[in-house]
């Protein structure tokens, strides 16, 4: 909506008004003088009908369009002008269409500054009217209690269709009309507006607003039972929770389930602890240490050391992996569930009713086990996509590639993405020539663009070629050697590069894993992920899902902050549940210079219409950095325009991922950065940042008009003239 039509509609707002206060119209709409005049109002109308009808209801109409007071007054009077059926069928439509013009007014004048303002306030307010916005209306119009015209302006703020607005108040509205128009038929026994409607009216009014809502809540339950309705319940049941896979998510649901004294089987086909743990997040950190070690020996310089050199050998590398790996198997081992109180089973599980889950272990024995509530927390697996050629050159992914014993002598990394990044850099520190191939125009597409090329130069700075804007389109086997072609995008013609590897790493993104649980079988929802809504639970009510396998973040965090969640709705539903809270989650890619973040970024915000204030605190600045050799990156905080209000945070330096908590902390906490500012922190370290950059913020922010007025004040104090502040 552009400036002038938002003037256009104020003019015109403000010339009714004026309108109705210059000319003391106000006076025509009191019930005295209706009732004063209502022979001579009932004779106009029967001497021009059609006429009179037509300016009623267009006065009506504006009247309710501007918000002005006397709509209640003109709705008695038309019953007393035009009796019931037409006076009810005038108010009706000029009542719903002033409504309507009034709700479109506040849209086009308020709307955008509000949601920008506000927007992340009122997320779960935008999302309850977008859900049940019109059941809402209509308890509203119902209930003559509300304020018809505060009605009309706060559901303009909302995101409910104006269309909808206008059917669901025209009907809602519709049984308080019938009231006041036919109390309007009687008028002379009228003495006040609040005898028309006594409290016994209201109140079941009220309850027919209230209906609705009780109608769906008796829908869903219907449709769950429908659901049901092909399978037998068992009268009893062997446990209360059946959790498949001994991921993040799953660990967790079967702990919590455990602790709350719940018995609960936890059944796991591979290894205890998931990808986190064997294949993801514990090997890839243990192998880029290895990696940063070697990166330190190589600028030795830097740190005042003529020469270092390291000798290695890969496959001694790949067995500290193991055995870090092997460290911190026993958090999640069999035996530490088993001694928390988890019935621990080692087998594929296949869902085969709703409250049955059938298990075959290892040593091929079949169980099948009736439950309260099943908690499917299968995780996901590295996505290969269907690249032409890719399976005659052989590839491999984040699950595979830790079995290799020799270091790859040309490596290329197909994905810009955190996985991609991270591995990229970690082998080439290692030694190999790294090729880096990514789709989109940017590694790490999703961060800000100033983090992209931070990260790009360093990557190029350490010798890895980043093909950033090139899709790979085949492979190819040309003379014995394994080639990928990619194609170059950008402004000019598409470009054909050939690149030669040994090696080749596919990190594009992450499938979950559906299928070979009884999912489809049975039933359950499944898209990319197992369909669930905002408590977890998937289509039948009493199976949940959490984790890689729900989405729709891939974290091994999200996975356990949504596993309480799922645990505690799954054990104590229909009693109390609780929605999963998305409202601050953070995540960090563990590269050199590490990125992590919190809430928006610059990107995000625009995209979202989110007005924000930038500060941005640069770590070269820092003293502990500066004597670490780490002086590079940034601390960069959105904020609301003018308010002491994080939106996001972006860290990019070292140890960003550990840094970053102290936002989380404050975003979750609804804490301003004065407190941080106001937070001691020891020096000299890195977290100093944090509230540097809350001090740059401060600075940005210093109340001008008082300063200047202290200015005079030590002025005065130094017995200096008016002109010798300084």
């Amino acid at each position: 909506m552009s400036l002038d039509k938002r003037w256009i509609v104020v003019i015109a707002l403000a010339a009714v008004a004026g309108a109705y206060y210059w000319f003391d119209l106000g006076s025509y709409l009191s019930l005295d003088f209706v009732k004063s005049r209502q022979a001579e109002l009932e004779a106009w109308r029967a001497s021009r009908p059609l006429a009179a009808a037509a300016a009623f209801f267009l006065v009506y109409v504006a009247v309710t369009a501007v918000s002005l007071p006397g709509a209640t007054i003109m709705t008695l009077a038309a019953g007393a002008i035009f009796g019931l059926g037409w006076g009810l069928l005038i108010v009706s439509f000029a009542s719903t269409i002033g409504a309507t013009l009034a709700f479109l007014a506040s849209r086009t004048l308020f709307r955008g500054w509000v949601q920008a303002r506000f927007g992340d306030r009122l997320r779960a307010v935008n999302a309850g009217v977008e859900r049940d916005g019109a059941f809402y209306l209509f308890t509203l119009r119902l209930v003559p209690a509300f304020p018809f015209f505060l009605i009309n302006l706060a559901m303009g703020l909302t995101p409910i269709r104006a269309s909808t607005f206008y059917w669901v108040s025209q009907v809602g509205m519709l049984a308080g009309t019938v009231v006041y128009v036919n109390a309007g038929t009687q008028l002379a026994q009228v003495d006040s507006l609040a005898g028309i409607a006594s409290p016994g009216l209201l109140g079941s009014f009220a309850l027919l607003g209230v209906f609705p809502l009780v109608a769906r809540k008796a829908l869903d339950f219907f449709q769950a039972r429908r659901v049901y309705a092909r399978w037998q319940r068992p009268a009893r049941f062997d446990r209360n929770l059946v959790v498949i896979g001994a991921g993040s998510a799953g660990l967790v649901t079967a702990y919590i389930a455990a602790a709350v004294r719940a018995k609960v089987t936890l059944v796991e086909k591979h290894r205890m602890g998931g990808d986190c743990l064997n294949t993801g997040c514990v090997p890839s950190k243990a192998l880029i240490r290895s990696a940063k070690l070697l990166s330190h020996v190589a600028r030795a310089n830097e740190f005042g050391v003529r020469h270092a050199e390291a000798e290695f050998e890969f496959a001694d590398l790949m067995d500290r992996v193991k055995r870090v790996i092997g460290e911190i198997e026993p958090h999640d081992s069999i035996e530490r569930y088993t001694g928390l109180g988890v019935d621990v089973v080692e087998g594929s599980a296949r869902i085969v009713s709703p409250w049955e889950v059938e298990i075959e272990r290892h040593d091929g024995s079949v169980q099948r086990l009736t439950t309260r509530s099943i908690v499917v927390a299968t995780g996901a697996r590295p996505f290969v996509p269907p690249i032409p050629g890719i399976d005659q050159v052989g590839y491999l992914t984040s699950d595979t590639l830790w079995e290799l014993r020799e270091l790859p002598k040309r490596l290329v990394v197909i994905g810009g993405g955190p996985i991609g990044c991270e591995l990229t850099q970690a082998f080439a520190r290692l030694g190999s020539q790294v090729t880096q191939v990514e789709m989109l125009p940017r590694i790490m597409a999703r961060e800000d663009p100033e983090v992209s090329e931070i990260v790009a130069k360093r990557f190029a700075a350490e010798g890895v070629r980043v093909l950033a804007g090139h899709a790979a389109t085949r492979f190819e086997i040309d003379g014995g050697e394994k080639v990928l072609v990619a194609q170059r995008r950008g402004a000019g013609p598409a470009e054909e590069v050939r690149i030669p590897f040994d090696t080749l790493l596919v990190a594009v993104g992450r499938a979950a894993n559906l299928e070979g649980f009884g999912l489809e079988e049975i039933g359950v929802r499944v898209g990319r992920t197992v369909e669930t809504n905002a408590f977890l639970q998937t289509n039948y009510p009493n199976i949940y899902a959490a984790g890689d396998v729900a989405g729709p973040f891939q974290f091994t965090h999200t996975a356990s902050h949504q596993a309480w969640y799922a645990a505690v709705n799954a054990l104590f539903d229909p009693i109390r549940k609780f929605r999963a809270d998305y409202s601050v989650i953070p995540w960090a890619t563990f590269v050199e210079p590490e990125v992590a973040r919190v809430g928006l970024n610059e990107q995000e915000a625009r995209e979202k219409g989110i007005a924000f204030e930038v500060t941005v605190y640069g770590i070269d600045d820092l003293d502990r950095a500066i004597a670490d050799e780490e002086a590079h990156g940034f601390v960069k905080v959105l904020t609301v325009p003018g308010k002491d209000r994080i939106l996001g945070v972006t860290i990019v330096g070292e140890h960003a991922g550990d840094l970053i908590a102290e936002y989380v902390l404050a975003m979750k906490h609804r804490i301003g950065l004065n407190r941080i500012l106001g937070t001691i922190h020891i020096y000299p370290t890195l977290a100093e940042a944090n509230k540097y950059a809350a001090g740059a913020w401060k600075r940005a922010h210093a109340p001008e008009r008082v300063l200047r007025w202290l200015e005079r004040f030590h002025a005065w104090r130094r017995g200096a003239g008016a002109g010798d502040a300084r």
